[in-house]
């Protein structure tokens, strides 16, 4: 099916990622086209774009197998594409797609590779900065497989003999909400008797609430810190010891923990023993590590056969990506989309909202991957921006969003763009609940792109026998503005290859947009100043009788205020 969409890759750059001898006018350009092609098309509605072109469906949607991206329900004409197909260009997309899976160092404030492709990658060896990194997978990837299937098969038993029943994950960000929506997203892959638990707030009430109920005598941990220093991932992890070691006696440490880190010393000191230390590599963000062995828990919950078709699954969308002409390249489009919304017509959120339960985490995941890549102020070189970047991703499953939210959607004053996720069947679930399920994915859709017009409403109440005051005060409150855009993404049931296909489209999405905003969607240093300032603010909190001169009035009015309820 032929795709006319010279599309999104156009919109949101500037002065951006290309080359010293691009002209900055050529951008300037096509952003200016868009601006005035917006005006042209803001009276055109979505609904007339079908009416006019019996074809639109068929023409706006890029089908994978078993898989389909729908994109006709947006305020896009086949000019609008060709608009954004213009910035693309400028912005030297293709360029930036082949420097990132070349392994170059697109990371450019660590000088990093950004390659976690390599890490389900079933195709020619790739490097990063010139290392070849195949053999480390590889190698890495097994040991993980031979210890899920040993900690599955109960080769492996925890300090009594008794066979692993709970997985407990502790780790946060990157080392967390990947690992705990995939396993939650796949349950139904999972081995009889075995659970998967993730703790990842330094409220001790996460961990507590986790562990009461388990037999600790059938509980791994497994502690996900690359650094193994993450203050909220250690303090979890040093309690969970404590309670390993008064219950099962300190001996039992060795049988009851495992680690993914880099720090071998860190990790020894704690007693894990070496083999039960998995590596990770500073080529691989920690929000796009839930392909490595950060996700040792979710191998083991569904078993390293399901987590390798994950990772073919990411696999599948990394070559589509990196062969798919632009115009027909889901990632692109997805991120095209999002800049024309984001910059030309001023959206400043997006919603993604899953209609299947088992991926209730997803849209907390995509904040994440999302706003932490491309939430940036400043461009690869250090100047500001020019044009606003991450919108905020937020969402809810289907159908719990509709008697949440949807309200403000349908009739609010802020238009959201929305992407529907929904599977064609459904995955050990009933089957007449799915069909419900999907009628309401597609009526949501259909009723934020139709609306309904003031007269349609006063012809339904009319027919209703209200009276004319009656009908002309309810009127306004049952109009629907509609021409609100969204996007579907539908697929054959949630199984771990699709699965592992939505991640990697997004991963890939939020790098087109970083690149038509010129900006490092691989480092997050707007982490960094909160953990400083918590480091030198925790001896004030914990000494009573710490001097708070010195400090800000409100966090030393805190601090006193506490002090004074706890005396």
């Amino acid at each position: 099916m032929k795709l006319f969409f010279a599309f999104f890759l156009v919109k949101v750059v500037e002065p951006s990622i290309r080359d010293p001898g691009m002209p900055d006018h050529s951008v300037a350009a096509a952003i200016a086209a868009l601006e005035a092609h917006r005006v042209d098309i803001s009276h055109h509605r979505i609904a007339d774009f079908f009416a006019s072109d019996p074809t639109r469906f068929a023409r706006y949607q890029v089908q994978l197998p078993g898989f389909l991206f729908d994109y006709s329900k947006h305020r896009a004409s086949d000019v609008t594409l060709g608009h954004l197909m213009s910035l693309a260009r400028a912005a030297q997309i293709e360029d930036r797609r082949a420097a990132l899976f070349a392994g170059e160092a697109v990371n450019n404030t660590e000088d990093r590779a950004a390659l976690h492709m390599a890490l389900r990658n079933f195709g020619p060896a790739m490097s990063a900065k010139g290392e070849p990194v195949a053999s480390l997978v590889q190698r890495e990837r097994a040991k993980l497989y031979d210890f899920a299937r040993a900690i599955r098969s109960g080769a492996i038993k925890g300090a009594t003999g008794e066979r692993f029943a709970h997985i407990v994950n502790i780790g946060i960000g990157g080392s967390d909400l990947g690992p705990a929506m995939a396993a939650r997203a796949l349950s139904p892959f999972a081995q009889d008797g075995l659970s998967a638990h993730f703790v990842s707030n330094v409220d001790g009430a996460d961990l507590a609430d986790t562990v009461r109920g388990l037999d600790l005598s059938r509980t791994l941990f497994i502690i996900s810190s690359k650094t193994f220093t993450t203050q909220e991932t250690m303090a979890n992890a040093q309690s969970a010891r404590a309670l390993v070691a008064r219950t099962l006696g300190e001996e039992a440490v060795r049988d009851h923990f495992a680690a993914v880190s880099t720090k071998l010393d860190l990790v020894a000191q704690f007693g894990i023993a070496p083999e039960r230390v998995f590596a990770m590599w500073d080529w691989v963000g920690g929000r796009y590590s839930m392909w490595s062995s950060i996700g040792l828990a979710l191998a083991i919950f569904i078993g390293p056969d399901h987590f390798e078709e994950f990772l073919h699954g990411g696999f599948d969308i990394d070559r589509h990506f990196e062969e798919a002409p632009l115009d027909a390249n889901i990632p692109v489009l997805m991120g095209l989309l999002g800049v024309w919304y984001r910059n030309i017509w001023g959206y400043g959120s997006q919603a993604v909202i899953p209609y299947d339960q088992r991926l209730a985490r997803f849209p907390a995941y995509l904040q994440q991957l999302d706003m932490e890549s491309n939430g940036k102020s400043v461009r690869r070189d250090g100047s500001p921006v020019t044009l606003a970047t991450a919108p905020v991703i937020w969402g809810e499953a289907g159908t719990n969003g509709q008697h949440a939210f949807f309200q403000m959607l349908h009739q609010g004053t802020d238009i959201v763009p929305v992407d529907f996720i929904v599977a064609a069947e459904p995955t050990s679930a009933d089957a007449h609940h799915h069909e419900l399920l999907f009628a309401n994915c597609l009526a949501q859709s259909e009723a934020l792109m139709q609306g309904r017009t003031q007269s349609d409403v006063e012809q339904m109440l009319c027919a209703q026998g209200l009276p004319a005051a009656e009908v002309a005060r309810l009127a306004p409150h049952k109009t629907f503005p509609g021409n609100r855009p969204s996007s579907t993404l539908i697929y054959t049931s949630l199984t771990p290859r699709n699965l592992g296909r939505l991640v990697a489209l997004y991963e890939h999405k939020v790098f087109v947009q970083s690149v038509l905003w010129d900006i490092n969607a691989f480092d997050q240093w707007g982490v960094e100043l909160g953990k400083e300032l918590c480091n030198g603010l925790l001896p004030k909190v914990t000494d009573s009788h710490s001097v708070l001169d010195g400090m800000n009035g409100s966090t030393a009015g805190l601090i006193g205020w506490r002090r004074a309820l706890k005396s």
